[in-house]
């Protein structure tokens, strides 16, 4: 059986097409699972741990000064805002801080320190009298079903998976 030049090509572009179409369709319905929480429209991660202080004042230093000096950065590295009510984050040691009433717009940041003070939108407060964040931990940040969106370990090189390894 021949086939017309003419044919073949009227069935190349019919199945490009095809092709393209399907192909476009899948990183948006991929990304719309994930929800606006996780990634933005490039596809790199949103919301973030930019940045830890830990141990701030030492170990035995229990003054809000150096409770307020110890915290961990989230960062909204999308365009849009990210209702964190219900997200957690949380230690290596289970220690958990709650987010509660709280909207992190986009392209913006806010410090979650381990003491007490007033809440903000560029800072929030644990209520802590200790402090927990160690110079070997992990920061975990899970959304409101307790999946993973960010976690940075620092200190110990045992602790895998951190992206600066000894702040």
């Amino acid at each position: 059986m021949t086939v017309s030049a003419t044919t073949r090509r009227a069935l190349a572009a019919v199945l490009t097409a095809g092709t393209l179409t399907v192909a476009a369709a899948v990183p948006a319905s991929a990304d719309d699972r994930r929800g606006d929480h996780r990634r933005d429209h490039r596809g790199s991660q949103s919301l973030v741990i930019s940045d830890v202080r830990h141990d701030a004042g030492g170990r035995g230093d229990r003054s809000n000064r150096a409770l307020n000096g110890e915290w961990v950065e989230i960062r909204n590295n999308g365009r849009h805002g990210v209702d964190l009510s219900g997200f957690t984050l949380s230690d290596s040691d289970g220690n958990r801080y709650r987010f509660s009433g709280f909207r992190l717009d986009g392209r913006s940041s806010v410090r979650v320190h381990t003491g007490q003070g007033r809440n903000t939108q560029r800072d929030v407060y644990q209520n802590r009298r200790q402090q927990i964040w160690d110079r070997n931990d992990t920061a975990t940040l899970r959304d409101r079903r307790g999946n993973l969106v960010d976690s940075d370990s620092w200190g110990n090189r045992d602790n895998r998976g951190g992206r600066d390894g000894g702040r």
